[in-house]
């Protein structure tokens, strides 16, 4: 599977990685514990099963539309199988429409069985997670909030990459010359 994602200007991933830190340091989950050389603060777009030759040229153009501005709101937190803790970030007009595209780009060339329905436009939810747990409610009630710092605002989303979960190996995607 690849996922396409965007990471973040120099200020915000030393602000989430800030975040990352305070929330282990209190013994909760935290995504500082991941200690893959590919893990850093990144807003997933999108996943695919692979990154074909259509996908790739779309994914060009969306690379080129960078850096794009975005601010966070504030936390939030997913009950799914999984319990996040993370940072939304405003669905504004220009955010959506760059993930409409990316959402369209892996529509057109992957089996739709082999994409997630919760980055489908209308279902995503931006965000940049900050821990994560397979305990329901790991989160709730602890205090969270006051561990952490506040979100940087303004915050710029720079660069487009593909991490392939099967080989690790990271991408960056780029904008035709």
């Amino acid at each position: 599977m690849r996922t396409v994602e965007l990471l973040l200007d120099e200020s915000a991933d030393l602000a989430v990685r800030e975040a990352w830190r305070r929330l282990a340091d209190a013994g909760l989950p935290s995504q500082a514990r991941h200690r893959s050389p590919t893990n850093s603060p990144h807003l997933t777009l999108a996943t695919c099963p692979e990154l074909t030759a259509p996908i790739r040229w779309e994914l060009a153009e969306v690379a080129a539309a960078l850096p794009l501005p975005v601010r966070f709101t504030g936390v939030i937190r997913f009950e799914r199988p999984t319990s996040v803790l993370a940072w939304a970030l405003d669905l504004d007009a220009a955010l959506a429409g760059l993930h409409r595209r990316v959402w369209e780009a892996v529509t057109a060339d992957s089996p739709p069985q082999a994409l997630n329905p919760l980055h489908a436009p209308g279902r995503w939810v931006p965000h940049v997670t900050l821990g994560r747990s397979r305990r329901p409610g790991a989160f709730a009630g602890r205090g969270v909030r006051e561990l952490l710092p506040a979100p940087p605002l303004p915050v710029r989303l720079t660069t487009l990459r593909s991490f392939d979960t099967e080989t690790g190996a990271l991408e960056v995607l780029r904008a035709r010359p």
